[in-house]
């Protein structure tokens, strides 16, 4: 269990007081300024700085390392916060927190975590997860990035050569927690290692920013790592055996983040439904007093309820170190098609409207659609779920 996941640091009065700030953070200072950051795909700067000030760069990291401290069932709580806005403004410390910044916190030496978690959490730097690549993307088993090692002992080096893709806050990243294969996979691992690489190393080129779907304000872009050398000790653990489990650690803990995520939204599509059923008319009455209307928003809000229950009980079995595969991977799962059908019925309550941009549900219906796709697919979870549930159920019979 890593240290960050323990018994929290944070007191139920404290974090009752920071996500009541937080809450009001979202609602009165970015909710009115979705529009600015859809037209500009950009976070304005002053909203990062308060971000930063409020130590959302760093509210998962532990406490000795400057962070807020919020284990993994406070952190989905803070998540259902933000994801009720604009999904761009999670995303500037969602690395640090989540799956970048946890491979440092569970699996860095004291060394590389007094280097870099203090700078990590005060967004002194952004930590970007270097993992996806062109033909490797929810399974890091098809990674093709390679690293060579150069020498011998703590004095070597290690030479990384591969291309990123869809990278997460590439544009800005200070420091790229990087995946690359140093053996064959063999009966000692999958021989995948994690490196620290300084976004400033020689031979790493960010491509330009992609042109996506929605969650403008997000930005990914490609990673191009050509013969980039870093010292032995830059390799996460001092151990090139950590890489896979690393990932896959850090994959599953975000799956219950962007589960959370996931329900914020869909209660944002429930409520901008319900204020349009409310006072939208047809023919004189109110469109809300139409049965099939309210039948749409019966059916969000029972996703919103069944979602918020499950994330709350994967976050708990995280934590206390019950269940930290099916889980996340159910949460995941379930939240994640649930506020794409939520934002759909959204869409559909809201008619013609619903279609037209600097709407807000139309936004939340292009933004949503990644969600599905990244932290592995849906397709990767229910393989995870069932294939694990089979697994279980041949060793009980052995």
């Amino acid at each position: 269990m890593t240290t960050a996941d323990a018994a929290p640091e944070v007191s139920p009065e404290d974090f009752s007081e920071i996500l009541a700030q937080t809450r009001q953070f979202i609602r009165t200072a970015v909710v009115p300024r979705e529009q600015e950051i859809l037209a500009d795909d950009r976070v304005p700067d002053d909203l990062r700085t308060q971000a930063k000030d409020m130590g959302l760069f760093g509210y998962a990291i532990p406490q000795q390392w400057g962070g807020l401290g919020l284990n993994l069932a406070q952190d989905v709580e803070l998540a259902m916060e933000l994801g009720y806005t604009s999904l761009a403004l999670r995303s500037m410390f969602g690395t640090n927190n989540g799956i970048a910044g946890q491979v440092l916190v569970g699996y860095g030496t004291d060394e590389q975590k007094s280097t870099w978690l203090e700078r990590i959490a005060s967004g002194e730097v952004v930590a970007s997860f270097a993992l996806t690549e062109p033909g490797a993307g929810s399974n890091p088993s098809g990674l093709r990035s390679k690293a060579v090692r150069d020498g011998e002992g703590d004095n070597s080096d290690w030479i990384i050569n591969g291309q990123k893709r869809f990278i997460t806050n590439a544009p800005t990243a200070d420091l790229f927690v990087t995946f690359a294969r140093s053996r064959p996979a063999d009966d000692k691992g999958a021989g995948i290692a994690v490196f620290l690489v300084p976004a400033d190393t020689p031979g790493v080129e960010v491509g330009v920013k992609d042109k996506k779907m929605g969650q403008e304000g997000a930005w990914t872009a490609d990673v191009t790592l050509t013969d980039v050398r870093v010292p032995h000790s830059a390799l996460v653990g001092g151990t090139e055996d950590i890489g896979y489990r690393a990932a896959m650690t850090s994959l599953a803990r975000g799956r219950v983040h962007i589960a959370a995520l996931s329900v914020g939204t869909a209660q944002r599509a429930l409520d901008e439904s319900v204020a349009y059923a409310a006072t939208a008319t047809q023919g004189g009455t109110a469109i809300g007093d139409f049965q099939l209307v309210q039948a749409m928003i019966a059916d969000q809000q029972t996703g919103v309820m069944a979602g918020r229950a499950l994330v709350r009980d994967a976050a708990h079995k995280w934590v206390t170190g019950e269940d930290r595969r099916i889980a996340p991977s159910a949460a995941k799962l379930f939240c994640t098609e649930m506020v794409g059908q939520v934002a759909d019925l959204a869409v559909q309550v809201h008619g013609g409207s619903g279609y037209m941009r600097e709407v807000a549900v139309e936004r939340i219906y292009r933004d949503v659609r990644l969600l599905r796709l990244y932290e592995g697919t849906s397709e990767i979870q229910r393989l995870i779920i069932g294939g694990g549930l089979i697994k279980a159920a041949k060793r009980a019979q052995q």
